[in-house]
């Protein structure tokens, strides 16, 4: 798993940080989804992955917004050790969609990607 982990990675900071960034919006939406069904193994790689992604993102943008990314990552990395419970709970679901749906906003205006000319 690790040598597949390193390959991802390798492709993943291949990418600029704006499809990055992309990647990781793009994600925070997928986690939002699949809290809406029941997908929990779902939930629980897309938020692993989704920590990479921003571990391997955070440090190569601003600052105010590596500092965002930081707290998204924290908040995800403190879900994933109450998964159980949350996934137990339709309030602590919901709330986990809402605000992965929020941050999902956040990071693609991050990246600038919906303000570039095609």
């Amino acid at each position: 798993m690790n040598q597949n982990l390193d390959k991802k990675q390798v492709h993943f900071q291949s990418e600029n940080t704006s499809i990055r960034l992309g990647h990781i919006a793009s994600n925070l939406a997928r986690i939002r989804t699949f809290c809406n069904s029941a997908y929990k193994e779902a939930v629980e790689s897309v938020t692993d992955e989704t920590i990479c992604f921003i571990e391997w993102t955070a440090a190569e943008i601003e600052p105010e917004y590596a500092e965002e990314l930081v707290n998204i990552q924290v908040q995800l990395a403190r879900w994933r050790l109450t998964f159980n419970s949350i996934w137990s709970d339709d309030s602590k679901q919901r709330q986990m969609s809402e605000q992965c749906n929020i941050w999902s906003g956040r990071v693609l205006d991050m990246s600038g990607l919906l303000s570039e000319s095609i």
